[in-house]
């Protein structure tokens, strides 16, 4: 390079820091495991989703790198469960309606003993990627606008840790899509009620560093 030549603006542009993304699935509810609320509102926690947001509070609290801000899908059992986590940190929860539970149309708060006897029950386990809920949903759409939506947070907090509480399936899908994992391997990840899955976005694509985990945070490797 000639002596009064100087580097190009892209060259010297420095990368965004890497953010961590704590995935949060809310708290158990009255119907957890027996109903499909979908979108339905006024699903609030049970004393057991209370007890387990609690919990995870206190975990996310005692992290090395301590969160900087907490979103929540819009529904009431995501942000009772977003709630304590961001009164341990000292922080308000923030809506992003991207978080929000599968649509899943005229499914909605169908009993799952019920669904699980029909015959499109086993496309949403063996072929989600070419299923849509009736009147709703593809898992297509929605692993698309949940992944949008950490995007978008990732691209708000360069460089700092965040929490976003979510649901299952979005959960699954998110981290299926940070891993390169087709989608109609996603029902094979288990996210459990109040389960912290961490993401790293860093310049060179994601890195999952731990899924559904219901133990100690603060050895995450965060780096």
């Amino acid at each position: 390079m000639p002596a009064n030549a100087h580097p190009s603006p892209r060259s010297t542009r420095k990368a965004p820091a890497a953010t961590t993304v704590l995935l949060v699935r809310h708290g158990a509810t009255p119907t957890t495991g027996k109903m499909l609320p979908g979108r339905a509102g006024g699903l609030h926690l049970a004393d057991k989703g209370r007890a387990q947001a609690r919990v995870a509070a206190e975990r996310i609290a005692a992290m090395g790198r301590v969160p900087t801000a907490v979103y929540a899908s819009p529904l009431e059992r995501t942000r009772e469960t977003a709630a304590p986590i961001a009164s341990a940190l000292g922080l308000r929860v923030r809506a992003a309606y991207g978080l929000i539970e599968v649509d899943v149309g005229e499914w909605t708060e169908r009993s799952l003993a019920r669904l699980s006897r029909t015959k499109e029950w086993s496309k949403v386990h063996r072929w989600p990627a070419g299923f849509r809920f009736p009147g709703g949903e593809s898992f297509t759409e929605m692993s698309a606008r949940s992944m949008e939506a950490v995007l978008d947070l990732v691209a708000a907090h360069p460089g700092e840790t965040i929490v976003a509480v979510s649901h299952a399936d979005p959960i699954k899908a998110i981290v299926a899509g940070a891993a390169g994992v087709p989608l109609d391997l996603m029902q094979r990840l288990v996210i459990s009620p109040c389960s912290v899955s961490a993401l790293l976005f860093g310049a060179g694509g994601p890195a999952i560093l731990c899924v559904n985990s219901t133990g100690s945070l603060s050895e995450l490797a965060l780096s």
